[in-house]
């Protein structure tokens, strides 16, 4: 993919803008915690999911910079857990054969989000694929939110972690909705993740 990104560059002089390992990406995406602390100025901690990086990094530097001691916690996949491991080592490790429903967090992180994650969120946690499905078909179907399975993360922390959560004002940031119906984690002939 990449190197047909290269030649497509060398040949047309396109510009390549990386999904997430770059800094104005990273700042675009940050806006969703300014969005939200513009909505609820009195949050305690957000939750956020994790693949590459660059979403998880724009809400650290936004949400700290407009309020410094709000805590900011990514959550990936248990089955691509290559944030969580590199958070804890402090450098980043590889993405070992990523299996989840979540296929939009299966990417390796970005050096460039990586670092601000390292400077500026406080843990990333992981959830299970179950625990994604009973959060998304919560959403869908009690929220009427529709969101996909790397979107849910958040809210299946959430749900995993209540007791330690108790008293918290905490947002969640739900993001894409990107699925095919007929591929719903709870149909009956849906493939397995």
């Amino acid at each position: 993919r990449e190197d047909g990104a290269r030649a497509l560059i060398a040949a047309t002089g396109a510009i390549l803008v990386h999904p997430y390992d770059d800094l104005a990406v990273m700042a675009g995406q940050g806006t969703a915690a300014v969005e939200l602390l513009t909505q609820v100025p009195d949050l305690d901690l957000i939750l956020c999911p994790v693949g590459g990086g660059g979403l998880l990094s724009g809400t650290a530097v936004a949400a700290k910079t407009l309020k410094p001691a709000i805590r900011v916690i990514g959550v990936e996949p248990a089955g691509a857990d290559d944030a969580a491991r590199s958070f804890r080592a402090g450098r980043i490790l590889p993405s070992l054969k990523p299996a989840t429903i979540a296929d939009g967090l299966r990417s390796a992180l970005g050096e460039r989000p990586f670092a601000e994650i390292r400077r500026l969120v406080d843990d990333i946690t992981t959830v299970s694929d179950e625990a994604i499905v009973r959060a998304m078909r919560q959403l869908w179907e009690v929220m009427k939110i529709i969101v996909e399975p790397s979107g849910a993360v958040p809210y299946a922390a959430l749900l995993e972690d209540a007791p330690q959560l108790r008293g918290l004002r905490i947002g969640l940031i739900l993001s894409g909705g990107n699925l095919d119906l007929e591929r719903l984690p709870w149909s009956a002939g849906a493939p397995p993740p």
